[in-house]
Parts: C-alpha cells; sequence; structure tokens
C-alpha cells in the first residue's frame, strides 16, 4: 500500500483493486501518465496536478488514463467556461448559504451498504426569491468538492435522492434547458466522483417532461442509473435501506434536519445573518434562460424545442416509468 491509499480501509482497497483497477504497484506510474498528457492542451489551466489530486480523476474512471485525462481537462475546462460561477465558491457566500441552509444539499450521515455517501434534495424547499438555480448548484459543487478529498469515497462514490413532492409547476418553470444543460456539464461531465444511482420519488408529470428534455444530454451509463420510483416508496427501498433514510423518504430515521450539513460547512457562520440578491450575481440567469449556445450543443446533436412544460396526453404509470433496476455497483 503506498501513502496515497493510506486513507482506505482493507475492504475499499480490495474493492478498488476489483473495481477500479486500482494496483499499488503501479499507482505513481498511472498518476504520472497522465499527468504527461497536460501538455496536449495548452489552452487549458490546470491549477492543480499534485498526486492525490489526479488520482481522484483516475478513481473515476477506473484507472483509464485517458479517460481520467479527459475528465480533468473538462473538470478546468468548466471552471474556465464558467469563472463567474466559481468566484468566492466558500460556504459563506450569501447565495450559496442560503442554499445550504436549505438544505441543498442535505447530506446523511449513515452511508449506504455499498459505502456510499447520500445526498437529497427536498426541490420544494428551493425558493425562488431569495436564491436562484445556479446557487444551488454552486452549494452542490462545493459539498462534492469537500467529501472527494475524502479517499474512500472516491472510491466507493455517492447516490442522490431527489424528492420532488410539493415541487410546483411554477417552480418547474424556472428549470430552462441551458440551466439544467450547465448542471449536467458540471456534475456527469466535469467532476471526478462516482454516482452510483440518482433516485426520483413524488415526481409530478412535468418532471418527466424535463427528464425527456434532459435525457438526450445524459451518458448511457448515467441514464440507466436514474430511477423514477413516482410515489412507490417501496422500489426505493430495494435498492437504499429503510434503516438509512429519513421518515420523509419512508424511512425508519427521524426527519431531516436541513440545517444538518449547512452546519458542518458554516460552522459558527451558520447563524450569522446575510443579505443576498439573486439578481445580482454575476451569471445572469437571463443569459441561462436563453437557447443553448453551440459550445453546449457540442456534445449532443439534439436540438431541445423551447416549450418543455407541455402535458403529455397520457402520464405513463409508474410501473413504465420504473427505468430497470440493475446490480449498482
Amino acid at each position: 500500500m503506498t501513502h496515497l491509499q493510506a486513507g482506505l480501509s482493507p475492504e475499499t482497497l480490495e474493492k478498488a483493486k476489483v473495481e477500479l483497477k486500482e494496483n499499488p504497484d503501479t499507482v505513481h506510474q498511472d498518476i504520472q501518465e497522465v499527468r504527461d498528457m497536460i501538455i496536449t492542451r495548452p489552452d487549458i489551466g490546470f491549477l492543480r496536478t499534485d498526486d492525490a489530486f489526479i488520482l481522484r480523476f483516475l478513481r473515476a474512471r477506473k484507472f483509464n488514463h485517458f479517460e481520467a485525462f479527459r475528465l480533468l481537462a473538462q473538470y478546468f475546462e468548466y471552471r474556465q467556461q464558467n469563472l463567474d460561477m466559481f468566484k468566492n465558491l466558500k460556504a459563506t457566500d450569501p447565495g450559496i448559504k442560503q442554499a445550504l441552509k436549505d438544505g441543498f444539499p442535505g447530506v446523511l450521515t449513515n452511508l449506504d451498504r455499498y459505502g456510499r455517501k447520500i445526498l437529497i434534495l427536498f426541490a420544494a424547499n428551493w425558493d425562488q426569491s431569495r436564491y436562484t438555480f445556479v446557487d444551488i448548484l454552486r452549494a452542490i459543487l462545493l459539498s462534492l468538492e469537500s467529501m472527494i478529498e475524502d479517499p474512500e469515497l472516491q472510491v466507493n462514490g455517492f447516490v442522490l435522492i431527489i424528492d420532488w413532492s410539493n415541487f410546483t409547476f411554477k417552480q418547474a418553470s424556472k428549470l430552462t434547458p441551458s440551466m439544467l444543460r450547465l448542471a449536467i456539464e458540471g456534475l456527469q461531465d466535469s467532476f471526478p466522483a462516482r454516482f452510483g444511482g440518482i433516485h426520483f420519488v413524488n415526481q409530478p408529470w412535468y418532471i418527466h417532461a424535463l427528464y425527456t428534455v434532459i435525457r438526450p444530454f445524459l451518458k448511457d451509463k448515467t441514464r440507466k442509473r436514474i430511477f423514477m420510483h413516482g410515489n412507490n416508496l417501496n422500489s426505493l427501498h430495494q435498492l437504499m435501506h429503510p434503516e438509512i433514510l429519513p421518515s420523509e423518504l419512508g424511512g425508519m430515521m427521524p426527519p431531516y434536519d436541513m440545517g444538518t450539513w449547512a452546519r458542518t460547512l458554516l460552522d459558527h457562520a451558520y447563524d450569522e445573518e446575510t443579505e443576498y440578491c439573486p439578481e445580482s450575481y454575476t451569471l445572469s440567469v437571463k443569459d441561462l434562460e436563453k437557447d443553448l449556445s453551440p459550445r453546449t450543443m457540442k456534445r449532443s446533436q439534439s436540438v431541445v424545442e423551447p416549450g418543455v412544460l407541455k402535458r403529455p396526453e397520457k402520464v405513463k404509470s409508474e410501473e413504465e416509468n420504473m427505468q430497470p433496476l440493475l446490480s449498482l455497483d
């Protein structure tokens, strides 16, 4: 075991070896292989290239050198292309702080049976008069940056549960294709995390409509890990044991305290009052409401029509909307 693997339990070491092809005898060579590719992208400022940082990208791409480097490049390219989003990326930033205090994201204390950290979002908590969707995305990215420092989570990954209960059509209408594309680029294409499952519960018909919009932008692997449970919490419990879930999700734990993760990141600053006006945010929401730019469309040939929230003639049953279950690694 190398010093880079010192934070891993024996069980996780074995998992990294079997599932990720991580070899302690060659890990330094693997890292150097990725580092040597940096000269091929002089257009990108690689602001961090130390061993521990590159290792998380290798783990995210199962030690495929080329794929790990591509993810590393996209990580920094995304930040270059969205500079305003990453200004003052701190928990004390007013917009991020407001989102965190409303549980964007919530983070459960217990891990799932695969050692994955569980993130939960209660969508209806979004107070659109106090912070933007971009603030929520920034809060999620900041949270992931904090958690991905843990080598156990680099190997085991994360699970995301989104509860759409009481999420209104008016709230959904603010989720434009450009905003959703920005989130997909930031989380799927540009961050070194392994997402083992994304679970939708209590989703209304217009969330299904939004999903059809973003589906062309999702990788096949991501699509297979999205589960539409509707109000059938039993199907969620087949994959996530109720013993670790809060009561809102049919679990046996107490109701989730939305401030739990916010207090972890904010510490003493949690109770400090801050003033924030979403309209003052540099990354204009109006810009995001425009049609997708050629740059954002470059990875997909699909064209998104602007009228995305038309009620379908027939809403599929929950059984039809459920994705096939699979063994999540």
